[in-house]
């Protein structure tokens, strides 16, 4: 349950008012059936209780400690509106009856969306001698959030929901929607007959197509699977799966890489992350470092709190760290989903001020990487009802999520809108692409990874679908990023990405990645190489790239190499002559350095001689510029 309903209701329960004669009626079957009513509450039997207490205020409509007592009934079973009706007839009747009748009123009302009658009651109790420090927090706390959202009402955000349409929902409960960066693959969960289970829809022509059960390998007959995250390449899954047998407690995250068209068994990804207690709502950082998660763990502040465990290079994972005040409070935080710019958290609360039980927030990193303090996403994203398991598509415009508005197809739907500018992430992209064998054509899957040039991150790394050969990498604007694929017996591929606007981050990049079998007469060109204008001394950027060369030869010990310098077709010739010889010959200096054998390695410069595109356009003149190898021998 809920922290902040087991808190309201603590304030507010149905034995914490006298039971003295001037709380009787007179009419003695309506106190038969009152006193019915404790013995079904002492029981736990609510629903023969609430019976009882109607047929109490049915023969004495003035029998106030029953319609107290009912209202309580209703407001536990989050019943709101027959709530509100029981503790204003409690109230019209004796107004001094019981002050908590003024909380229970209050959060009934806060729960449906009446804010100024609300504040009004809260203000009310909040007036009364003598309050627990507790009733005061917490009432304060309901106080703040009448206020928040009358003036969250009064500013509203652009919010147009759209239904997913029949290819994804159907009459049965459809939520958690997470997609891939390419906004091709949906998977969502579905429950059906008190059992969930994972689902998948493909866009075609952009209309999503009827979905199908994701995996007999993923999907149990006899337990449950829910809150999932796909990574944005759409090869991993993870998701909470409780009461399996392998668990490590209720329930516990597990993750499962896609094979081909189907899904591997999941593995548990055990401690540190997963204890005997509780943990669920896995979203996993575009690099795949981060993990950000749901518990209930100790070292919290508080009820469900979201915390963060990073991928060792062993594949195990570190002690959980929690997000902190920022994020968590001493109430209920869930459902974080981690967008793919690595900047931006949505996460759902109940504790930030806010519309009534959970609201949708975000949260940024600063210049430092400290999450700042978050925001509500406001009105009427965030209403009475609850709002959570939000996701974010990679391009930072659109918004995926469960609702059970009036039109649907029945019970939950999966919906879309179109995000506020003030609320999106920041622009990302993705690389799209194929890896296959140059001469054959055949997939390969080949290791990928995508590296920041300019700090050398690691922005990705993996490898690509054994079956297609493709990948899909996400990456942020503003940045330079170096691409390599790699396989043995192969040539590596590298090439190099410049995003300099962050509104051309919107436009995806699609790019094939032909790999050569190692043969003498072969060469490759390295992209990730860099020099000044008209200078031969290289770069720090070029680090990544000679590393990557070090690795090839030292894997491949009997592979000799031509090291070659090329430049386009402006200035002097002689000069650009020994420009490109001097560029070869500090790349072959770097690979001295590093151990590698001098007689596996020649140097030649070309200057213009050489080129491999039209020098009249500025970018047939930049890929003239470049440095490349030929083997030699092998």
């Amino acid at each position: 349950m809920k922290t902040l309903i087991i808190l309201a209701i603590y304030f507010c329960s149905v034995f914490s008012y006298g039971q003295d004669n001037s709380r009787r009626s007179s009419n003695r079957a309506a106190q038969k059936a009152y006193d019915d009513a404790n013995r079904y509450i002492n029981g736990n039997s609510s629903y023969e209780a609430i019976k009882s207490l109607r047929e109490a205020v049915k023969l004495d409509a003035k029998f106030t400690a029953a319609w107290q007592q009912l209202g309580d009934l209703y407001r536990k079973q989050q019943d709101y509106n027959a709530a509100k009706e029981c503790y204003r007839r409690v109230i019209f009747t004796n107004p001094v009856f019981y002050a908590a009748t003024y909380f229970g009123l209050g959060a009934s009302e806060l729960n449906t969306g009446d804010y100024q009658d609300a504040l009004i009651h809260f203000k009310r109790y909040a007036a009364t001698p003598n309050l627990s420090e507790q009733s005061k927090k917490i009432t304060a706390k309901y106080i703040t959030d009448c206020e928040y959202s009358l003036l969250a009402i009064q500013n509203p955000v652009t919010f147009k929901p759209q239904n997913a349409g029949k290819g994804i929902n159907s009459p049965e409960h459809e939520y958690l929607p997470v997609v891939t960066a390419d906004e091709e693959t949906l998977i969502f969960t579905r429950r059906a007959n008190n059992n969930e289970d994972f689902f998948k829809s493909t866009k075609k022509d952009g209309v999503w197509d009827s979905s199908v059960y994701l995996s007999k390998n993923i999907n149990s007959l006899t337990t449950n699977e829910g809150a999932q995250y796909i990574s944005p390449d759409g090869l991993y899954l993870f998701f909470t799966g409780c009461n399996r047998p392998d668990g490590m407690g209720r329930c516990d995250i597990y993750v499962s890489r896609r094979e081909g068209k189907d899904w591997g068994s999941p593995h548990n990804i055990g401690a540190p992350v997963n204890t005997a207690g509780w943990e669920s709502q896995p979203s996993l950082s575009a690099d795949g470092s981060t993990l950000y998660f749901t518990s209930l763990r100790a070292g919290g502040l508080g009820g469900y709190d979201i915390w963060k465990s990073s991928l060792l290079a062993g594949g195990t994972w570190t002690e959980p760290q929690n997000l902190g005040p920022e994020i968590n409070t001493p109430y209920d935080e869930q459902s974080p989903f981690i967008h793919p710019d690595d900047q931006t958290l949505y996460f759902s609360s109940n504790g930030w001020p806010g519309l009534g039980n959970k609201d949708v927030f975000l949260s940024r990193k600063d210049a430092l990487g400290r999450w700042q303090r978050c925001k509500n996403l406001g009105y009427p994203i965030n209403s009475f009802k609850e709002e959570s398991s939000l996701s974010i598509s990679t391009n930072g415009q659109t918004a995926f999520f469960a609702s059970d508005q009036e039109g649907g197809l029945g019970g939950l739907d999966i919906y879309t809108f179109e995000l506020p500018a003030e609320l999106q992430p920041m622009p990302v992209s993705y690389l799209k692409g194929i890896v296959y064998d140059q001469a054959t054509k055949q997939p390969l899957d080949a290791a990928i990874s995508v590296i920041n040039v300019k700090t050398g991150k690691i922005l990705y790394g993996d490898h690509a679908d054994y079956e297609s050969g493709e990948f899909l990498v996400p990456f942020v604007a503003g940045q330079t990023i170096a691409l390599y694929a790699s396989k043995e017996n192969y040539l590596f591929y590298s090439e190099n990405f410049l995003i300099e606007d962050s509104r051309l981050a919107l436009k995806p990049y699609k790019i094939e990645v032909p790999l050569q079998k190692i043969e003498t007469g072969k060469n490759v060109a390295l992209r990730n190489i860099f020099f000044e204008t008209n200078k031969f001394e290289l770069l720090p950027e070029s680090k990544t790239e000679l590393e990557k060369l070090v690795s090839f030869l030292n894997t491949n010990p009997k592979t000799m190499i031509e090291i070659q310098g090329h430049t386009d077709n402006e200035g002097d010739a002689m000069v650009n002559q020994i420009l490109s010889e001097k560029r070869a010959i500090s790349v072959y200096k770097y690979l001295i350095d590093r151990n590698i054998q001098p007689f596996r390695l020649s140097i030649k410069g070309y200057g213009k001689t050489n080129p491999t595109a039209d020098n009249a356009t500025e970018e047939g003149r930049k890929n003239n510029r470049r440095t490349e190898f030929l083997v030699l021998g092998n």
